[in-house]
């Protein structure tokens, strides 16, 4: 069959492109749908403050019968260029149908704008900032995803690898069994609470919260998260949106902050009981019959999972046992109220210092995932074969 491209311009095609993986799955229970208002508003450069930085470009391959069988963004984030001193573009957001010409021919576009825009070489799958999903999935792939995380195939990295990419790194997901906290770990939280002068937090409200540390918790990230693969600080636009479109959406049972003596933010973890079912069954919809579920799940007085977001501890107080000190807050009042397990968000094989704070919990590295990279030229080289 001959497959087509065709440039995403029109609100219509915005929203075909960001619905069609939702089409893709519909029948795999693994997946996860996002939610659509949202998908589409990552995409709206009116929406997104990521487009102070970044261009980019969206395409939908098409069959010959008009039906959509593939999509794929190309990015190109200034702050990353000046950031790492390397004119690298991201390819992102690509679902495609078991067919290695689509995959190619997806590819190929956004290699070639890439290139056309002075790009030496691509990474991904990436989005716009670290706050996207990130990373194709190459092990795991009969484990149920999350709201935050990409779902794929196996046959997208087998297609992938075939084009030239090859691995530039690998995240680990682990999901964590709620079960008894070693008294080693415990020594080590009160060890660090004591000799530190630190002490929990925990907001009476999420107005409190947002008020009172909702810059400093992105602050804190943008500082811990420095140098990890391909990220960028949020600028105080990004900041200011997540804030407030976010913050609100979450349950106070499941964040905790560590401060010092001067009420200084030191380290936050945060999680939310698990919206896989409702997104599910209604595949990322929200509308009148869907608002009432999903709130119902985020609310939820005793979730089986917790999806564990983020966590970030100041660099001066990493290795100090402050990690442990959250962990144990955010376990033992999981445990108390009958959850079962943590899906943790995907990180670093190279991240060891938050890799070695799960070493004292029951965990299961249940899913690995992977950022690649090809030189342009190569693929120029592909084309010419």
């Amino acid at each position: 069959m001959d497959y087509s491209i065709v440039e995403v311009k029109s609100k219509k095609q915005l929203k075909e492109f960001a619905d069609f993986p939702n089409k893709l799955y519909k029948d795999n229970n693994c997946y996860i749908p996002g939610l659509l208002s949202d998908d589409i508003a990552t995409f709206d450069p009116d929406k997104n403050p990521a487009f102070e930085y970044c261009n980019a470009k969206y395409w939908l391959a098409k069959d010959n019968n008009g039906h959509t069988v593939g999509r794929i963004a190309a990015i190109i984030n200034h702050k990353h260029i000046e950031k790492f001193h390397e004119n690298t573009g991201r390819f992102g957001f690509i679902d495609f149908i078991e067919d290695y010409e689509v995959a190619k021919l997806l590819l190929d576009t956004a290699c070639n704008w890439l290139k056309q825009n002075g790009m030496d070489s691509v990474i991904g799958p990436l989005g716009f900032c670290d706050m996207d999903p990130e990373g194709m999935l190459i092990q795991g792939f009969d484990e149920e995803g999350t709201l935050t995380t990409i779902y794929n195939h196996p046959y997208y990295p087998e297609y992938v690898e075939k084009y030239g990419f090859t691995k530039d790194v690998d995240w680990l997901e682990y999901r964590m069994t709620v079960d008894t906290i070693p008294d080693t770990l415990r020594q080590i939280s009160q060890r660090a609470l004591t000799k530190y002068n630190l002490r929990v937090y925990q907001a009476r409200s999420l107005n409190e919260l947002k008020e009172k540390y909702g810059q400093s918790i992105f602050a804190l990230l943008n500082e811990a998260y420095e140098n990890l693969y391909a990220v960028v600080p949020l600028t105080q636009k990004q900041i200011d949106a997540f804030i407030s479109q976010y913050i609100e959406l979450l349950t106070l049972d499941y964040i905790r902050l560590i401060i010092d003596e001067n009420d200084e933010l030191i380290s936050f973890g945060i999680g939310m009981p698990s919206l896989s079912e409702p997104l599910k069954k209604y595949r990322g919809r929200l509308n009148i019959f869907s608002a009432l579920p999903l709130l119902r799940a985020l609310k939820s007085k005793h979730p089986k999972t917790i999806d564990l977001l983020l966590i970030a501890t100041r660099e001066d107080y990493q290795r100090r046992g402050v990690n442990a000190t959250l962990l144990c807050e955010m376990f033992d009042f999981a445990k108390s109220r009958g959850v079962q397990s943590f899906n943790m968000n995907p990180q670093l094989e190279t991240n060891i210092k938050v890799r070695n704070s799960f070493k004292y919990f029951n965990v299961t590295n249940n899913k690995t995932r992977r950022s690649y990279v090809l030189k342009l030229n190569q693929q120029d080289q592909r084309s010419t074969k």
